[in-house]
């Protein structure tokens, strides 16, 4: 689904971070297309030129925190 991408910030994030820290970058392929200051921009100016769902919009910052969510639930399992 958006593997590829998701893999090329993981393997690239010190150097991308180096260049883009603190903004919200598109990637496409192995490529970054885009960086913005708001995810809602990089959405904006990335939707006129590619379809939904063939785009990664990440923020770039250091850490694995910057792209882990965890999430608590009160239900016991």
């Amino acid at each position: 689904m958006l593997d590829k991408e998701f893999k090329y910030y993981r393997d690239h994030q010190d150097e991308l971070v180096k260049k883009h820290k603190n903004k919200y970058i598109v990637i496409v392929g192995k490529a970054v297309v885009g960086a913005h200051d708001t995810r809602q921009d990089a959405y904006n100016a990335t939707i006129k030129n590619h379809k939904e769902g063939t785009f990664l919009i990440q923020l770039c910052a250091p850490g694995k925190e910057s792209y882990t969510r965890v999430f608590h639930s009160r239900i016991a399992v």
